[in-house]
């Protein structure tokens, strides 16, 4: 697959085959996600009626049409469709509708948590009001939680590339703070990579850290291992998005390993946007092998044509991991996010009570 073609399904696995017992259990399990972004996950259907009824003109009117329009000739290209997706959010019953069918496909794969991103500077940027957002998204998850029994908590990250950047970074920074009443758990750090490190924002992560949020920057996706140990040393970061090129550096592998930091690993998400060329030279089998701790994601699913399911399914197949390897990358979900201790022990609990069911029902 060539640089920043998306293809069909590339999370998936390939064989028309009946899936096999282990790949029924991997998609039956309990799950949770730490690196999903909201504005990357809206159905399709939802943007199309999304864009119709803000005004707001698309390159097509169709789902087969967006599917076409989801290929990236790089990453940049990628950035400037997001922020069209973005621009079709503008009321918060908007912003409560795309939350509530976040839920509810949460529900349908038996995700049970999730910590989702969101970028409130693009919204300001295109004229959408704190309150406006922040209504809708407290609804709905409110909804979500309520009609799915799905649990959804925040993580506003900093855009790298933000129009008006000291300035767009310190407003993310000052919403991420009012909105630990909201359920925002973390700063986060995304956009372009290359060209703006995690040096250069140490000052807002100081400053979110210390009124109690934590630090999950994206680094070692686009750019290379410098900008992992950046994120690691500057902004204190406690997760690592991506960070798969963390591979090319033996000492930051183990460093990573040592430490028990934790890495937020989208394999469709890095094939789509050219970080490799295929899943069978995915580093996420070394990296696991090297002792790291590694959750899996789907980063932006529609966008990828994926699932967390999909995303998870490649622990099987091609990566050929056997169900032990599974069940510990599965509850890393739980492990390495942000509730509260004793919350985060009952869920594990409950993922490991159904765990054994599921075992017994699929055989393995």
């Amino acid at each position: 697959m060539s640089e920043g073609e998306a293809g069909p399904k590339v999370g998936s696995s390939a064989s028309m085959n009946e899936p096999s017992p282990l790949e029924k259990y991997v998609r039956a399990v309990p799950k949770a996600e730490l690196h999903v972004h909201l504005e990357g996950s809206i159905r399709p259907a939802t943007l199309l009626e999304l864009a119709r009824r803000n005004g707001v003109a698309l390159p097509t009117d169709t789902v087969d049409g967006l599917r076409r329009w989801f290929v990236y000739r790089d990453f940049p290209h990628f950035i400037d469709i997001y922020i069209t997706i973005t621009g079709c959010l503008r009321t918060a019953d908007d912003y409560e509708l795309i939350v509530h069918e976040f839920g509810a496909e949460m529900a349908r794969q038996n995700s049970r948590y999730a910590e989702v991103t969101f970028s409130p500077s693009t919204h300001n940027y295109l004229g959408v009001t704190q309150q406006t957002y922040m209504d809708g998204l407290r609804r709905g998850r409110e909804r979500a939680r309520t009609d799915y029994g799905v649990e959804i908590n925040w993580v506003f990250d900093i855009v790298r590339n933000a129009v008006q950047e000291g300035q767009a970074w310190d407003y993310t920074t000052s919403v991420a703070i009012e909105g630990m009443s909201d359920n925002v758990v973390a700063l986060g750090l995304g956009g372009m990579e290359r060209g703006r490190p995690p040096e250069l924002f140490g000052q807002w992560f100081d400053r979110a850290i210390s009124a109690g949020l934590h630090s999950v920057p994206h680094a070692g996706e686009i750019a290379g291992p410098k900008s992992v140990w950046g994120a690691l040393r500057d902004l204190r970061a406690e997760r690592i998005g991506h960070g798969v090129r963390s591979v090319e550096d033996p000492e930051l592998v183990e460093f990573l390993a040592d430490q028990a930091i934790p890495l937020e690993v989208n394999p469709t998400s890095n094939i789509c946007l050219g970080v490799y060329p295929s899943l069978t030279e995915h580093p996420l089998p070394r990296l696991h092998a090297a002792g790291v701790p590694i959750t899996v994601n789907s980063d932006d699913p529609p966008l990828f044509n994926t699932t967390l399911s999909d995303e998870l399914s490649t622990l099987v197949h091609p990566f050929g991991m056997n169900v032990d390897a599974i069940d510990e990358i599965v509850l890393n979900g739980v492990r390495h996010g942000f509730l509260p201790i004793k919350r985060k022990e009952a869920l594990e609990a409950g993922f490991r009570n159904e765990m054994g069911r599921l075992k017994d029902l699929h055989g393995v």
